[in-house]
């Protein structure tokens, strides 16, 4: 990845994300934290919805799988959990 310095306009939430990252030291840590945030952010971008229906669909846009997106919310949950000490909830 080129390393070149960006420009672009981002609101107070995206800058935060940046900053954390930024924030992180370099070491493997980083990397599997880079690595997992790419790809949840990928999954998370291009699920399609399966359970459209012509009064709508279940979530906010047509664009979500629930195949996808039920797992990955799922996931997320637990990874929080795990991350507050909150163990796995069954």
């Amino acid at each position: 990845m080129n390393d070149e310095p960006v420009t672009i306009a981002v609101s107070r939430e995206e800058w935060g994300l940046l900053a954390a990252l930024r924030d992180l030291p370099d070491s493997r840590a980083r990397e599997l934290a880079v690595e997992v945030i790419r790809e949840v952010l990928e999954l998370a971008r291009e699920p399609h919805c399966a359970e459209m229906q012509a009064d709508g669909v279940p979530c906010p846009t047509a664009t979500n799988d629930c195949a996808s997106c039920r797992p990955l919310e799922a996931a997320l949950a637990a990874l929080r959990r795990a991350m507050t000490g909150q163990g796995p909830h069954v």
